[in-house]
């Protein structure tokens, strides 16, 4: 079974950070005439100091450990915006109960394998936004989102995913009933990408929520067998036919830090 693609999550989205240009005086005349002023002598800033600053540097560090070694999709510009856009899913606790029994048994073929921190459906790629596009574009979705309806669907079949350049993989429930309506929410996202020359989504995707991933290509330990058994689980959980019925509320978008958000009617 091959996996399809995810969307290219970045690790973190690009901030317009302020420059902090420190100019020095070329003189204060604090010394008098005749008199030779002091050498002015430079003293190295402890580490303690430092530390206490950290990510303020003109150059971004890419350090994958810092984010459970994940891998930028694309590389860190000043005034770069990772942007994407999705549905939100806010969990219950009976969906949190289901993936307490998943997610330990898929452990057993992968153990480095974590839950997601949080659950959503994507509608876009990660594309990158400069800082002054963002409100632009944001209008330009609110527009384009602002006649839909609200919507159910179901997400209720086990399947494999990796992203693009095969990182990172993910453990997902794939949409199988209410795909209609996401594809008519993404071709207007892609109406939206065209018009800001950005990336549209992939063709015949495949929807779907997000319940665990792991750095690295682990589809050959998690398909098959694995994939039959987690299948078996979902099937067999009490209530999982109402449970997986989803809701649709609103579209939002994550641009850097900033989150928007677009309720349906």
């Amino acid at each position: 079974m091959s996996a399809a693609p995810l969307v290219g999550y970045s690790s973190s989205g690009s901030e317009d950070e302020s420059e902090d240009g420190m100019r020095t005086r070329p003189g204060d005349g604090s010394h008098r005439s005749g008199q030779t002023p002091l050498p002015r002598q430079r003293f190295p800033v402890p580490d303690s100091v430092l530390n206490m600053f950290p990510g303020t540097e003109e150059g971004s560090e890419d350090d994958s450990t810092k984010h459970g070694g994940r891998v930028r999709t694309f590389p860190h510009e000043r005034g770069n915006w990772a942007t994407h856009i999705y549905i939100p899913y806010e969990a219950k606790e009976e969906f949190l109960d289901l993936l307490d029994v998943l997610l330990p048994h898929a452990q057993t073929y992968v153990p480095r394998l974590v839950r997601m921190e949080a659950f959503h459906l994507s509608l876009s790629q990660s594309v990158v936004l400069r800082h002054h596009w963002i409100l632009p574009f944001v209008q330009a979705l609110k527009t384009r989102m602002a006649s839909f309806q609200r919507f159910f669907f179901t997400a209720n079949q086990v399947k494999i995913y990796t992203n693009q350049e095969k990182t990172r993989t993910f453990i997902g429930l794939e949409v199988t009933s209410g795909h209609a309506q996401f594809l008519d929410l993404v071709s207007e996202v892609d109406r939206v990408m065209e018009e800001f020359d950005l990336t549209t989504f992939y063709q015949d995707p495949s929807f779907h929520l997000s319940l665990a991933w792991c750095v690295g290509d682990a589809r050959l330990q998690l398909e098959g067998q694995c994939l039959q058994e987690l299948q078996a689980i979902v099937n067999g959980f009490e209530d999982a036919e109402v449970l997986l019925r989803m809701h649709t509320e609103q579209v939002r978008c994550k641009s850097g830090n900033k989150f928007f958000s677009m309720p349906l009617k």
